[in-house]
């Protein structure tokens, strides 16, 4: 049978600009970009074309967000249905061409899935844990209430890393939230030497959240200063406080931890809300997925 009817075709955009009648079912990749103000046009090498998103319906996409665009074109417009990402490749594909160099960083050449001892220690620490916390807000006697249960339940099973990710604090930076700051780590710090297993065993890494004391929105984000963690990493040795986004390896794995309010950035820029608010969290880890699924 004849299946071309449903099948859509990519295009260029000066196709699109070269035809002078309506062209239906196309799909065309290129970047979203608003030249003008409140009109969003689809840009790629060949031209720029203006968009009608009146019939677009979900997803969030931002402006200079790469997407294949699909719809049909009239009166020097392209009417857009939908907007998808283009497919990542998958590491396999790419570890075919490259080998196992090492794209993630540190100070190995080679890629740390290619080590076989690494990968034996892996599967011989099978029950290894990582804990991964947010908003951890250090000045509220509660989340401190929270963290002596917490560390208590895990006391007898040590996990091998803490994972805690800001904000530190509930106010907003301010005049008095460095010495705060010290002050609530060393609270912790104490929690934490209430549980000897855990305080001897397991690893701490702190990752500072958009409201912690730092240069502003600049990414990435440096770590807590040290004259706010002297005194925690003094009692707590085996703390390491890092960068926002910060990468993390554990033996053949390779993992990124990022701390931002997505959601709120995204709903901010989207080129056009989704006609359902309900569904905002969705799109929003479909849209992390799509990027990482495949590596």
């Amino acid at each position: 049978p004849d299946d071309s009817k449903n099948k859509f075709q990519l295009k260029t955009v000066e196709t699109l600009l070269g035809s002078p009648a309506k062209v239906g079912e196309v799909i065309v990749l290129g970047m979203i970009t608003q030249l003008k103000e409140g009109k969003f046009f689809l840009e790629d090498p060949t031209g720029v074309v203006q968009l009608d998103l009146s019939k677009f319906h979900s997803g969030l996409y931002t402006e200079s967000s790469f997407v294949l665009a699909e719809g049909w074109y009239e009166d020097e417009v392209f009417h857009v249905n939908a907007f998808g990402f283009p497919p990542t490749e998958p590491s396999a594909t790419t570890r075919a061409f490259y080998g196992n160099i090492n794209f993630f960083g540190g100070p190995s050449s080679t890629s740390v899935k290619a080590s076989a001892k690494l990968r034996q220690l892996e599967e011989e620490n099978e029950d290894a844990m990582f804990v991964f916390v947010s908003d951890v807000w250090l000045d509220q006697a509660e989340v401190l209430e929270k963290l002596h249960m917490m560390f208590a339940g895990y006391s007898s099973a040590p996990p091998t890393c803490f994972f805690f990710c800001g904000n530190f604090s509930s106010a907003p930076y301010g005049r008095n939230q460095i010495q705060s700051l010290k002050g609530s780590l060393k609270a912790l710090a104490d929690i934490i030497c209430e549980y000897p297993s855990i305080h001897q065993s397991s690893r701490f890494v702190f990752v500072p959240g958009p409201e912690d004391p730092g240069p502003g929105s600049i990414l990435p984000r440096p770590p807590l200063a040290e004259n706010i963690t002297q005194e925690f990493r003094q009692l707590v040795p085996f703390s390491v406080f890092t960068t926002n986004p910060c990468r993390v390896q554990y033996c053949t794995q390779e993992i990124i931890i990022f701390r931002e309010d997505l959601v709120n950035k995204m709903c901010r820029n989207c080129v056009r809300f989704p006609s359902s608010t309900m569904d905002i969290p969705n799109h929003v880890s479909e849209l992390i997925h799509n990027f990482c699924q495949d590596f």
